[in-house]
């Protein structure tokens, strides 16, 4: 039977840490989704020997067919002259993995994997692309129950570059799968690398995740998105960028046909990129939301630079050091307090299960305003509700520092249109709090809300939250059924137990 490997990466949430995540004296919390990414490797002697064709069904005209030259070091992976198209993240993906491989499990061993041809199909959940015209298609409302009815890893019946991405990080997810795939297929890593938080294999999957994702885009940026498709949700501190200096240099940058200069790699990979080099220097602190909450995003039909949006604000910081520090360090101990104040009712939760599923689902029925306001609130559940309404305030509270930071570097990272649309739902029975996510802009919107096993009598703040999405005109508001994802980063997947997976990756 041909060997089949399927590795899987999450999406990215940055609920708090926007730009200063960029700089290492700071932290940022980021939840990783349920929507995923998933990386389906296949022997294909169809293919012949070294080579490989890459292929994304849910796009048209997007197949690539690659050979692989081991006869000379590093490892050369060339580019079919038939290829209709270029795809840099996965020719670069390919190409600095395999030089990995060869270091790590020698020529010889590349050899024998590669003898056999590869076929490798990628595919991401449908929360990754905007399912507007899908749902018009199908004549559904923009509602949660409709996006369950679409297929999962549905066609988006354009090429890649017409895509509508909805921010949940698909490059990183993508990167991290299939890199994370080809280790574990080229037996570099061991096959359970993925069954421990810290292991050898998930470490480098992570350093080389990130150096890929650098080279692709042109620049190291923080990696709180990588770290996500790796580890999970998390709290994270990035890595100093002078760890990739060796392999990110003016000569070494994406040429105009983003072919990786294998000629300019005299030294490894590996000792750079190895779990060992302490020079790897971020931090992850584990982090998840509290029992009985939900994370909902809503996709708005606008669209923001972030490349343009992060250079802005970094050149307001760079010209007014003083205004920016003052600003930036309020920001920073109120995005410390809320991922505390986070775990601390998940803590509670531990310590009085029973009285925090009382007290959570008795604040879902009311506006945040009124959850401290019963004097006849049982003992036990009002430290619970004071710490929930602690998040409502500390998330307020960022939401306008951020603002302020738009203002003064001229910059929407929460525009006036998302102010309205958040300030309507922040205010719903229910909901602890919300924001823009990651840089801001126009792009999308977060929220958590109460999500206790029975709302009985009252509507689900769910409910609530989706009709005020629903009947919202100033802006072009559509749900992502995303939640946050409680299976961890990267992982070993079988291809039967993914709904859809087999079908939708199926060689032609």
């Amino acid at each position: 039977m041909a060997l089949t490997t399927v590795v899987s990466s999450p999406g990215k949430v940055l609920v708090s840490g926007g730009y200063l995540v960029l700089h290492p004296k700071y932290s940022g919390t980021v939840v990783s989704t349920s929507s995923r990414f998933y990386t389906v490797i296949r022997e294909d002697p169809s293919r012949g020997a070294n080579s490989i064709r890459v292929r994304s069904p849910q796009f048209s005209s997007a197949t690539w067919e690659y050979t692989v030259s081991t006869t000379e070091t590093p490892v050369r992976v060339e580019e079919a002259p038939t290829n209709t198209s270029k795809n840099k993240f996965v020719y670069l993906a390919l190409q600095i993995t395999l030089m990995l491989v060869a270091e790590i499990s020698g020529i010889t061993s590349a050899n024998t994997t590669l003898s056999k041809g590869l076929d490798i199909a990628i595919v991401g959940d449908n929360d990754f692309y905007s399912q507007r015209e899908k749902l018009t298609s199908l004549h559904l409302p923009r509602t949660l129950g409709s996006l369950i009815q679409i297929p999962p890893f549905t066609s988006t019946g354009v090429p890649l570059s017409q895509v509508h991405k909805t921010g949940l990080g698909s490059s990183a997810a993508l990167i991290t799968s299939l890199v994370s795939g080809l280790l574990i297929h080229f037996s570099s890593i061991p096959a359970d690398s993925f069954s421990v938080p810290t292991s050898d294999g998930r470490l480098l999957a992570h350093n080389l995740a990130q150096y890929v994702h650098c080279y692709a885009q042109g620049k190291v940026g923080s990696g709180f998105d990588v770290a996500a498709a790796v580890f999970g949700s998390h709290i994270y501190t990035r890595f100093n960028p002078a760890v990739l200096n060796g392999l990110m240099n003016d000569e070494a940058s994406p040429t105009r046909d983003h072919l990786f200069p294998v000629q300019l790699r005299a030294q490894s990979l590996h000792p750079i990129l190895s779990p060992s080099n302490k020079a790897w220097d971020y931090v992850v602190k584990p982090f998840k939301l509290p029992p009985r909450t939900r994370l909902m995003l809503a996709d708005i039909n606008t669209g923001s630079d972030t490349p343009s949006l992060v250079s802005k604000v970094l050149k307001w910081r760079t010209e007014n050091p003083g205004e920016a520090l003052a600003l930036w360090t309020d920001v920073d101990i109120l995005n410390t307090r809320l991922a505390e104040t986070l775990v601390a009712l998940s803590e509670l939760y531990e310590k009085d299960a029973a009285s925090y599923t009382t007290a959570l689902k008795y604040i879902a029925s009311l506006q945040p305003i009124q959850w401290s306001a019963n004097p006849y609130q049982p003992e036990e559940e009002k430290p619970i509700i004071s710490k929930f309404y602690d998040a409502h305030g500390i998330s307020q509270a960022i939401r306008s520092k951020m603002k302020r930071m738009g203002e003064l570097s001229g910059v929407p990272i929460e525009p006036v249109e998302q102010t309205k649309l958040l300030d309507s739902c922040v205010s719903l029975a229910g909901v602890i709090g919300g924001g823009v996510p990651g840089a801001g802009g126009y792009d999308a919107i977060w929220l958590l809300v109460c999500d206790p096993v029975d709302s009985s009598p009252d509507i689900p703040p769910i409910e609530r939250v989706e009709q005020v999405w629903s009947e919202y005109t100033e802006l072009d508001v559509s749900p992502l059924s995303v939640t946050e994802s409680f299976a961890g980063g990267v992982r070993v997947e079988s291809v039967d137990a993914i709904t859809g997976l087999a079908q939708a990756t199926a060689l032609p």
